[in-house]
């Protein structure tokens, strides 16, 4: 198996758009049915501690590792930029140091574990016994930090190539490892939380591995362990300019959808409530468009990397196209089955009323949202994190304003009013810095 880093120059089509962005759109519609499955299997002890345990352990740990989230994206840009220039030996030291990086960084939070885990729970407190059983789960996982981590690295790395269908493989073995090994640890053998610890443990450290066997290409180009390459000092400086940035443009963006949720507690428990089932219709929408996103990535940056401007603009066309027309179909079906998926969420008649009556605004968002979504996927395999990072921070302060603007007049519409004015503000933004990155192309 050679190195795909001869970034693939044949034409682009939309079937070659769909064969990257499908398996990715697969490989996120299993991430729920794992959450579920361990909800499920932890469940059958019959006791609540455990469950809230797990998912208090997760969150924690899930947030830890989102700060290094960055390393997907600028991988997949950078990688795509050395991939479309016929770089290999650039796109071989490439992958070593993203590897580097994940692995390094799983290790600190693995020693930092302490203070951390004391930091998080003064965050967010939980009762005695579910503390302890969460502090059980998280010190037998957090040993799968770096490979967690690395995984990272290593899926931005593939994903640039268009190797997406290896994603896929990686993600549904990570996942019928996990499942298998929680139904013999928790329900054979009975270790209960530390079962489904060990089990996740197991198997993103098993997942890492498989990447590195789709990745053996890589590892037959010598330039993988050229450490003069590796460490040159222009590229890990680029490559922490980019990184930076992102992990700056992504914290806003969380900062948004904290204070989202935040100030929707004002509105009363039942709100809140509301607000966190209609929360997850845009968690569907993002699944479904992240392929499309992630084709942006790959054909743009490559495309960037060989200096072709028509490719550029073909590339954003076509996955933009098929971007829109996922939200559109998204839009019509919360029209039309809204309701329905609404009940399937929550039993709570309250709950119910109250997420129906805004449910408007999530028929709305992902029509509004599309191009806040896309090109995000476009300057990040363009490289211009700089970009997304200051379109971001204006796009927080239209957000913050119209937060102090709408929410006193109109309550919870003017929250998710303002929450839908960001995604615009972002696009917009976005899509005035459009020209200057085609100009920055040599030719077309």
């Amino acid at each position: 198996m050679s190195l795909a880093a001869e970034a693939p120059r044949t034409r682009l089509t939309h079937g070659r758009v769909l064969r990257i962005a499908v398996p990715i759109v697969l490989a996120n519609a299993t991430v729920p049915i794992l959450g579920a499955v361990d909800t499920g299997v932890i469940g059958q002890l019959g006791q609540a501690a455990p469950i809230g345990a797990v998912g208090i352990g997760a969150v924690i740990l899930a947030t830890f590792y989102w700060v290094f989230g960055f390393l997907r994206m600028g991988t997949t840009g950078l990688t795509a930029n050395a991939a479309g220039a016929g770089d290999t030996p650039e796109v071989a030291a490439l992958l070593t140091r993203a590897l580097m990086i994940g692995l390094s960084a799983g290790v600190v939070i693995i020693l930092a574990q302490v203070p951390l885990f004391w930091l998080a729970f003064q965050a967010s407190p939980a009762s005695a016994e579910v503390e302890a059983l969460a502090r059980s789960y998280m010190g037998i996982r957090v040993f799968s930090a770096p490979a967690a981590i690395a995984l990272y690295g290593l899926t931005g790395w593939l994903i640039a190539q268009e190797r997406t269908g290896a994603v896929l493989v990686v993600q549904l073995a990570m996942n019928g490892v996990n499942i298998g090994l929680d139904l013999l640890f928790v329900l054979h053998l009975s270790w209960g939380v530390e079962g489904v610890a060990l089990a996740t443990l197991i198997s993103e450290w098993a997942g890492l591995g498989l990447g590195f066997w789709l990745c053996r290409g890589a590892f037959r180009v010598p330039a993988w362990r050229d450490w003069a390459r590796v460490f040159d000092r222009l590229k890990l400086t680029r490559m922490a300019l980019v990184n930076r940035d992102i992990l700056l443009r992504s914290l806003m963006l969380q900062g948004i959808v904290v204070s989202f949720m935040f100030l929707g507690s004002d509105f009363g428990d039942v709100q809140l409530a509301a607000n966190q089932v209609l929360m997850q219709f845009l968690m569907f929408t993002a699944f479904a468009l992240d392929g499309f996103a992630f084709a942006a990535e790959a054909l743009v940056g490559q495309s960037m990397g060989r200096g072709e401007r028509d490719s550029l603009r073909r590339s954003v066309l076509l996955s933009g196209g098929w971007g829109l027309v996922i939200c559109a179909v998204m839009a019509l079906v919360f029209w039309v089955f809204g309701g329905m998926i609404i009940d399937l969420m929550t039993s709570a008649p309250d709950v119910r009323e109250g997420a129906r009556r805004f449910l408007p605004w999530i028929i709305a968002a992902p029509v509004v949202g599309v191009w806040a979504w896309m090109l995000d996927g476009v300057f990040i395999g363009a490289t211009r994190a700089g970009d997304m990072r200051n379109m971001m921070a204006i796009s927080l302060l239209v957000y913050i304003a119209s937060v102090i603007v709408l929410v006193p007049m109109f309550g919870n519409h003017g929250l998710w009013a303002s929450y839908l004015i960001s995604f615009v503000a972002r696009g917009v933004t976005l899509g005035l810095r459009y020209p200057a990155l085609e100009a920055q192309v040599r030719r077309g």
